[in-house]
């Protein structure tokens, strides 16, 4: 096509099509609908370049952000949504578009979709090379936000999923809180676990603030959309399982030295010892706050974590939330 944009077959408008099925957002699925067709073509925007690209719509609901998708020409679309009363809305869009974008339609939870099934056909590229042409793309439901990019910051660690393809990109929304945490920096109010990990896999970017009076019903909270490119080289490359307890346990207790978190990955009958050793080893100050320890020194808190662990090798199945009795057997 020699034109920019794709433009669609006149359709009713999203707000008709909610009114014409009846549709309302649950509570229950955390469903807030986004109607502004200028807000949805920007969070597309933000995504950057997806003519012929391959894209996964992450929870379209009535398929705002999906006619914004569409209209910039993807390759493939597959768009994912848990609930099956948008079907009919979906199709609409998918039989509207058929001559010009291949629209999958999945009806299923995210968390069990297959990428790699969805993608089939996609260029992969190296790790080190750019990005493929694949996005995921979405307007989050708050509830499963978190637990989502936890999920997909593990499988960006092991280069599985739809990141077995190379670095593909995200560009998601986000409460504005669990936004601002996602890019907090050193000494942030927000700064926390969220923070370390998402920042030692990916290149994040707070891309703007949708106002919350923008989606229906209203949200009591602002909304954040976030670019998450995975890095060509994360900032550690430990097991994933290890560096998320180590980061967990540290800001267990945000407002403390670090060495009083820090302390908790070991038993207590070697934990003043080893805490100390820790911090040492890592060169890091033990008497400063968790989120004032930069990425760089919590990567070599986890790397002297590791050294630790090497040495006393019963060290690493403790976990200090466990039930006494399970310490004990572990170690």
């Amino acid at each position: 096509m020699a034109a920019a944009n794709l433009r669609l077959p006149p359709l009713p408008t999203v707000r008709d099509l909610i009114k014409l099925y009846k549709l309302r957002a649950l509570r229950q699925l955390s469903q807030n609908f986004l109607l502004d067709e200028r807000i949805t073509d920007k969070i597309v925007k933000a995504a950057g370049n997806i003519r012929n690209h391959y894209v996964c719509e992450v929870g379209p609901g009535p398929g705002s952000i999906t006619r914004s998708i569409i209209r910039k020409c993807p390759k493939k679309l597959i768009v994912v949504e848990k609930d099956p009363r948008f079907v009919p809305i979906l199709e609409l869009l998918q039989e509207a578009s058929q001559s010009h974008v291949k629209m999958g339609i999945k009806i299923q939870d995210i968390r069990d979709f297959n990428f790699e099934e969805g993608f089939a056909g996609a260029p992969a590229r190296e790790w080190t090379d750019y990005p493929p042409p694949i996005h995921l793309i979405g307007n989050l439901p708050f509830s499963v936000s978190t637990n989502l990019i936890i999920r997909w910051l593990h499988a960006i660690s092991e280069q599985r999923s739809a990141w077995s393809f190379g670095r593909s990109t995200m560009t998601l929304t986000f409460q504005k809180e669990v936004a601002e945490r996602i890019v907090a920096p050193v000494t942030h109010e927000q700064r926390c676990r969220l923070s370390v990990m998402c920042q030692f896999w990916c290149d994040v970017e707070h891309k703007f603030t949708i106002p919350g009076r923008a989606f229906v019903p209203k949200p009591d909270v602002d909304v954040g959309v976030v670019t998450l490119v995975p890095k060509k080289h994360p900032l550690v490359k430990l097991p994933f399982k290890t560096v998320e307890k180590i980061l967990r346990t540290v800001f267990n207790m945000r407002q403390k030295w670090s060495i009083k978190g820090g302390g908790r990955l070991f038993p207590e009958d070697k934990r003043d010892e080893l805490a100390v050793k820790l911090f040492a080893l890592a060169d890091v100050d033990s008497r400063i706050r968790p989120f004032e320890i930069s990425n760089e020194e919590f990567a070599r808190i986890c790397y002297a974590y590791k050294v630790i662990c090497e040495e006393d090798p019963e060290i690493e199945s403790y976990d200090f939330r466990a039930p006494k009795k399970l310490n004990v057997v572990a170690g």
